[in-house]
């Protein structure tokens, strides 16, 4: 650098500074455009405050019946999603937690694990370790749909009268004040409301708003199609019929979010997504990534896709029909669907054979439909 002149040195500097500037404002804009917790929360929110609450039969885990139909008309019901993986879930766990001990007799509070990458042991180790007393049910993705399930944690209150009113994120004074109107009956400040009820208001990808029977192994794939990031219909069954088709169940934040807190799962999920594009240029397998829409948006699914140079056709599954549809409640998961269109196999990102499944998989010869 001694050999340069003064002018040159200038420009050099100047230039430096306008990488680091556009850097930064790269930065900035990606974060700004990622909607926080609140607004996404709102956003769930907006089609079902005002409308009628599900009437469902929830099951603890300690086996205790809870019918939400028969409280409404005689308590306010406060329903919180969490997992255990969860960040602010566990800071405001003792918010929560005070709001079930002063519950008094005219509100029922029930924690609803979201039954995403937990398991039953997962949810009694973190009861005890953090003492929570309120029932618990692990949902099974039924009633995530029908309040529009879109991060952790989501808090839905419901009034006296059996209508939901009030969605949010936050444990503050918003959640507070929504506490107090529904056990008094007091009207809440809402969205626009709807008279569909709350269990049609979970969708916003039309291409599989409607849930199909749970399907498995042995099972045939129905006829959809979704839509994948780069605006193309694609068809889960092959059109071609002459290839197996693998359906990749998976979360983009997964290998990011969960690096700390769930080590083991964020470095399975990053190994199946480093497997899978590796087998994905041999040609002989059609391969879909099914992203869940928990805490994922359509550009945070791009995102995750230039950064780490997805080449698999990706589509979000923002209501997660599609993972209740087979019954998928962790990731990675990967179904196997041979040419005939039928489910063959069911691959768990945690199962230790996962590398030899996948090599198998792309080593056997496709067998056209007969």
């Amino acid at each position: 650098m001694s050999n340069l002149t003064e002018p040159v040195l200038v420009m050099i500097r100047v230039l430096l500074l306008s990488v680091c500037a556009a850097a930064a404002a790269s930065s900035v804009a990606t974060a700004a455009a990622a909607p926080s917790g609140q607004d996404r929360a709102t956003a769930a929110g907006r089609g079902l405050v005002g409308s009628p609450a599900p009437r469902m039969v929830l099951k603890t885990i300690d086996g205790q019946v809870i019918d939400l139909g028969s409280l409404y008309g005689k308590k306010a019901v406060y329903l919180k999603f969490w997992a255990t993986w969860c960040v602010p879930c566990r800071e405001q766990m003792p918010h929560f937690e005070h709001a079930f001990e002063t519950a008094g007799p005219d509100l029922a509070v029930i924690a609803i694990n979201a039954g995403f990458n937990d398991s039953l042991e997962d949810v009694q180790t973190y009861r005890k370790r953090l003492g929570i007393h309120m029932p618990i049910v692990i949902d099974d993705g039924t009633l995530g749909a029908a309040l529009n399930l879109r991060v952790t944690p989501q808090h839905v209150i419901i009034g006296r009268d059996g209508r939901i009113q009030y969605v949010g994120h936050l444990a503050d004074s918003r959640l507070d004040a929504a506490l107090v109107a529904a056990r008094t009956g007091a009207e809440v400040a809402a969205t626009a409301k709807t008279s569909s009820g709350a269990a049609s208001a979970g969708g916003g990808d039309s291409p599989h708003a409607a849930d199909a029977a749970a399907l498995g192994v042995g099972d045939k794939l129905p006829d959809l199609s979704v839509t994948t990031l780069n605006g193309r219909s694609v068809h889960l069954l092959d059109a071609n019929a002459k290839r197996t088709t693998v359906l990749v169940f998976l979360s983009p934040w997964c290998e990011s979010y969960l690096a700390t807190s769930r080590p083991g799962l964020s470095a399975n999920c990053r190994k199946v997504r480093e497997q899978v594009e590796t087998l994905a240029h041999g040609g002989n397998i059609r391969w879909l990534g099914i992203a869940s829409g928990l805490w994922a948006s359509r550009g945070e699914l791009a995102s995750y896709r230039d950064e780490n140079k997805v080449t698999i056709d990706l589509t979000l599954d923002e209501s997660g029909a599609l993972f209740r549809t087979f019954r998928v409640m962790s990731v990675p998961t990967l179904l196997v669907v041979d040419p005939s269109g039928r489910i063959v196999r069911r691959i768990e990102g945690s199962d230790q054979n996962v590398g030899s499944e996948l090599k198998a998989l792309a080593s056997a010869p496709a067998t056209p439909r007969g």
